[in-house]
């Protein structure tokens, strides 16, 4: 039986100990925000099966809807760290591409470039 390799990286994953919580404080955060849009799809789809409306719900939607912005500089930000670690663990760009899903080290490299590119001009206030 082949396993899933996201379900491999996941167990490989939640299997570390981290020492200092502070670390990790952008990814915890990025963690509840991502549970807070699940608690609002979920209880969305059990009003939809209650009574067929939805139009209750308008404020939590747009509540949810102001989230995603930060959520992609958060995860754009996490990325990034992810890969300069993974730079200074030894990984070329052509071992990084394939963890990524990219077909080249080439654009491994370009989408780096594209984030750390985004990120400055978001800190400089351009974006």
């Amino acid at each position: 039986m082949t396993r899933d390799p996201l379900d491999v990286a996941r167990r490989r994953l939640s299997a570390l100990v981290v020492d200092s919580p502070a670390e990790c404080a952008p990814a915890r955060r990025l963690e509840q925000d991502a549970a807070l849009l699940g608690r609002l799809l979920t209880a969305a789809a059990g009003r939809r099966e209650d009574d067929g409306r939805q139009g209750d719900m308008a404020d939590e939607v747009a509540a949810a809807l102001s989230l995603f912005d930060q959520l992609r500089v958060a995860l754009d930000q996490l990325e990034t760290q992810v890969v300069v670690e993974a730079r200074r663990c030894g990984m070329d760009w052509k071992r990084i591409s394939r963890h990524q899903g990219f077909n080249s080290s080439q654009a491994a490299s370009q989408r780096y470039q594209r984030l750390t590119t985004r990120l400055e001009e978001i800190r400089q206030g351009i974006r």
